[in-house]
């Protein structure tokens, strides 16, 4: 038993602060939280409040309740109480779980599923014990209590429950218990039973596997189970094995098949749902294609019909209404997250892809927001439905039918030709939209098949846009932007009055719809139509910019954060084109208007700040006379926010400020140094405080995002306006050369790439146009070495990411061209990685510079190359058109290779693969 007793004085205090915190005025609940968060500070608190939940039957069951809640959200203070305290907490909490109200036994189930996790089941297993032992009480009431909780715990740990503890491993008793207790006559019990068991699927417990043919017998018998959430665990079950152990399902496919199809279209959603799961999953496994072939006639249909409106969804979505003028919610409107721009390469057709196009609406005229949760592991976003970020049948049927078309594309347009056709030509709008939809789902698998349909599918789409019902018309936007890599092609000018002029001018009507999710739909999709349409929007600049200016004054909260994204990609889309005055004298404008009216803590700002900064990149100079006051905003909110951080810093019990201004204002001045260069330089000169030293402030950010903008503004700067950033160099080196890892965790991966990225930029500038080149090689000499042993490591790390081995390897290829005579050495041991690294890189100026870097290095120390010879000439023949310099480079050291040693050289030029031989044969005769 503990020794601990709750002092009066410190209980009455924790006991009036709980029965304070039930008044729901705004001021007295802040004052209530900040009081709660220093209670945290006590020793015992946890203690109190479990006496307030298990020993004070005399409190309303209200206050006991919440004194449970705090509770379970302090756990892990356990972990740091004395021996008594904890010894307290463990006991008091197993005495409230028998308590005779229902109430306080909810509220101390939570508390033990917490407790259990934190301190772990083997130093906790009383706890454990006792669960598993009220299984068998004859009170059903208090057996489903315990098995609720075992179950919150299989869901939340399971891995921490399949270990051995005192010898004995506790699953090898529990699973049997929870096998047997799947036939047990109460349906919670049965539900409950089947769920603990699958949760230990995922984690490959050999304790269940043991029991895998009494499982599986076990899910066998419950299939048919009347109680709907026996069924719906038993459809979540089939899908853990099929993703876990499938060959276990595969001798029993055909049933299993025909019950998953079955439940697909059960009458209770939940159901259907875990039941479309198994499809989505099915699919998404490409080892199991040839299984799940056979069955796509009969898969494919049944998750068509899943994809049309339910009754609750049309009552929950209130389409029809024009609402344009009706103010959001500030609740409609989700948090967004801002990251800085990170420094990548394009690769050719065979180097796994270019950037992924930018998420943004979901398949419900929803916006997708990019999420920095290292969580987010269901990458279905684009069928996340706005009114509710519930995972739901129609979403889930859609995810699949996507997953379906890139698994099997014209086998599955085959099979659902017919269907598709009969949703699309449908006198049912409803049966219109879901074909709709699907149409769009199929989109990125199903291109090439659905291709020679699109001549009728596409103007089918642009007249459905004139559909009375909104929710028809949000879709087809979007159905729209899925397929805006056709309609935006330069096939021939046929096509584009066809298609092209008739989807853009579509989507700009739906900009300015009176309905808000239209509008929203249709401004994504626009600006997916942008992002491909590139420059071929050039000649329609005018019409579309003054559509999407008319929008900042039709729209309300919401959906001006989409406008500025469709106003940035149409800036990066269009590029110089923008800074024509008259689109300027447009756009300019309703911009700077908006800018006004918000002030800089305004969380508006930040969208805003995103979209200058495409902009003013776009104008370049044509933006000057706007630049001032953005200047002049950046550099204010900059350096209130350093101020706010550090202010945080002295005083964690402060919140931590929002790192997005930072980010966003970084990036807005990197925006304004690549369109206008050195003409910032007044601007710098005169900012108070200077911005080059907030700037090196930031490179020490502890947020790797703020330090991600830092360091491409350097790199920005280095490209537009060196001389102003010469004399900050030694400091901003210093900081940049630890920032360069071989193995950075994930957050920092991006902070790491512009790093790397800027020391490229930076050592290209130094005895650039200079007179005095030997003051400049003497500076930078400095930090050669330094970033050498720095940038080597990251090439050669088998662990790095790719897009750092490619920001590595051009920047050690800028340094050698500048300082060849102390990089060529190391030229044995990073040749051949460096080369790895870059061969499928696109062409450009920053990979030319590079490799006339790696030429310069080997022209100092041709023997470093002798061992990674193939890969060097592979990746000269994968150059499309070098620089007329760099090509000159490659024969050069080509020929001087093969006369210094003919015969060495045609027998190694023998051992290349023929592709290799054939192409230095015919661009450089060797």
């Amino acid at each position: 038993m503990s020794s601990w007793n709750p002092q009066p004085a410190g209980l009455q205090e924790i006991l009036s602060t709980i029965h304070e915190s039930t008044d729901m005025n705004v001021t007295v609940q802040r004052n209530i939280t900040q009081k709660l968060n220093s209670f945290t500070r006590v020793p015992d608190y946890i203690a109190y409040l479990a006496h307030i939940l298990s020993a004070m039957p005399q409190e309303e069951e209200r206050i006991r309740t919440i004194a449970g809640y705090l509770l379970k959200n302090n756990a892990r203070l356990i972990l740091n109480s004395s021996p008594d305290v904890a010894q307290y907490v463990k006991a008091a909490v197993l005495n409230a779980f028998d308590d005779g109200s229902v109430m306080i036994r909810n509220a101390a189930g939570q508390d033990i599923v917490s407790f259990l996790g934190v301190l772990e089941p083997r130093n906790w297993p009383e706890c454990l014990s006792q669960l598993v032992n009220m299984l068998d009480l004859s009170d059903l009431d208090k057996q489903e209590a315990a098995f609720n909780v075992l179950e919150k715990a299989c869901e939340d740990y399971p891995r921490k429950l399949d270990v051995e503890i005192r010898g004995a491993r506790p699953l090898d008793f529990m699973i049997p218990k929870f096998l047997a207790l799947a036939d047990h006559p109460s349906s919670k019990m049965r539900s409950h039973a089947v769920a603990c068991l699958s949760y230990f699927v995922p984690v490959n417990c050999q304790s269940l596997f043991v029991h895998i043919d009494a499982f599986i017998a076990c899910l066998f018998r419950r299939a048919s189970d009347d109680d709907p959430s026996v069924r719906r665990h038993v459809c979540q079950a089939l899908v853990l094995l099929l993703a876990a152990r499938p060959e276990k399902l595969m001798p029993e496919m055909d049933h299993v098949a025909e019950y998953m199809l079955y439940s697909t279209k059960d009458k209770n959603e939940n159901v259907a749902l875990e039941a479309c799961e198994f499809w989505l999953t099915f699919a998404e496994d490409v080892e199991l294609a040839t299984f799940l072939q056979p069955l796509l006639a009969r898969v494919a249909p049944v998750l068509l019909d899943c994809m049309i409106y339910g009754e609750d969804d049309l009552l929950w979505l209130e389409g029809d209404t024009e609402d344009a003028e009706v103010p959001d919610k500030e609740s409609d409107i989700k948090p967004r997250h801002y990251g800085g721009k990170s420094h990548n390469y394009e690769r050719d057709a065979n180097g796994d892809a270019t950037e992924a196009p930018k998420n943004r609406i979901g398949a419900y005229g929803e916006e997708t927001i990019d999420s920095d949760d290292d969580e987010d592991y269901l990458d279905d976003d684009d069928y996340m439905d706005e009114m509710s970020t519930e995972w739901n049948l129609r979403k889930c049927a859609a995810a699949a039918l996507d997953v379906l078309a890139v698994r099997f594309s014209g086998d599955l347009l085959n099979v659902l030709l017919a269907p598709l056709k009969d949703k699309l030509w449908s006198n049912d709008w409803l049966q219109r939209e879901s074909g709709i939809l699907a149409l769009g789902a199929m989109a990125e698998g199903c291109i090439e098949a659905i291709e020679p349909h699109l001549p009728t599918l596409v103007p089918y789409l642009i007249n459905t846009l004139n559909d009375s019902k909104p929710l028809v018309r949000s879709i087809t936007c979007w159905t729209l932007g899925r397929y805006a890599s056709w309609t935006t092609q330069p096939i021939s000018a046929e096509h584009k009055q066809k298609y092209f002029i008739p989807t853009m001018e579509g989507l700009l009507r739906m900009v300015l719809d009176n309905n808000k999710r239209v509008q929203e739909a249709g401004c994504s999709a626009f600006a997916t139509l942008e992002e491909d349409a590139g420059m071929e929007l050039a000649p329609y600049l005018e019409p579309v910019l003054r559509n999407l200016v008319f929008a900042f004054d039709k729209y309300q909260h919401k959906n001006m954060l989409i406008l500025y994204d469709a106003v940035g990609t149409l800036a990066d889309a269009v590029g110089r084109e923008l800074s024509n005055p008259t689109y300027v004298e447009i756009l300019m404008p309703p911009l700077t208007n908006r800018w006004a009216k918000l002030k800089d803590d305004d969380v508006d700002l930040i969208p805003l700040l995103e979209c200058l900064a495409s902009v003013t990149i776009a104008m370049g100079h044509a933006f000057l006379p706007y630049a001032p006051p953005v200047f002049e905003r950046c550099c204010s909110i900059i350096h209130t926010s350093l101020l706010q951080y550090q202010q945080f810093q002295q005083n964690p019990e402060l919140d931590e400020p929002d790192k997005s201004f930072l980010v966003v204002a970084l990036d807005l001045l990197s925006g304004l140094t690549q369109g206008l260069g050195m003409a910032l330089e007044v601007l710098i000169s005169q900012s108070q405080p200077n911005l080059l030293s907030l700037l090196t402030v930031c490179l020490k950010h502890p947020q790797a995002p703020v330090r991600q903008s830092a360091y491409a503004l350097v790199g920005d700067m280095a490209m537009g306006c060196f001389s102003i950033l010469r004399p900050f160099m030694p400091a901003i080196m210093s900081e940049l050369i630890l920032q360069l890892d071989p193995e950075p965790k994930v957050e920092f991966v991006s902070a790491s790439n512009n790093a790397a990225w800027s020391v490229g930029e930076v050592a290209l500038r130094y005895g650039r146009g200079k007179l005095i080149v030997l003051l400049d090689d003497l500076e930078f000499q400095q930090w050669v070495n330094p970033l050498i042993s720095r940038l080597i490591p990251i090439l050669l790390h088998p662990k790095a990411p790719r897009s750092l081995h490619e920001n590595a390897a051009v920047s050690i290829g800028r340094i050698g061209l500048m300082h060849p005579g102390l990089v060529a050495p190391h030229l044995p041991e990073f040749a051949q990685a460096w080369c790895q690294a870059l061969y499928e890189i696109r062409d450009n100026e920053e990979k030319d510079s590079a490799f006339r870097g790696l030429c310069t290095m080997v022209q100092a120390n041709p023997a470093g190359i002798a061992k990674s010879l193939l890969w060097f000439c592979n990746s000269i023949v994968r150059w499309t058109q070098p620089s007329p310099e760099l090509n000159n480079m490659f024969q050069t050291l080509l020929q001087g290779f093969k006369q210094h040693d003919e015969a060495g050289w045609a027998a190694q030029v023998a051992s290349f693969p023929p592709v290799i031989q054939e192409r230095l044969a015919t661009r450089y005769g060797v």
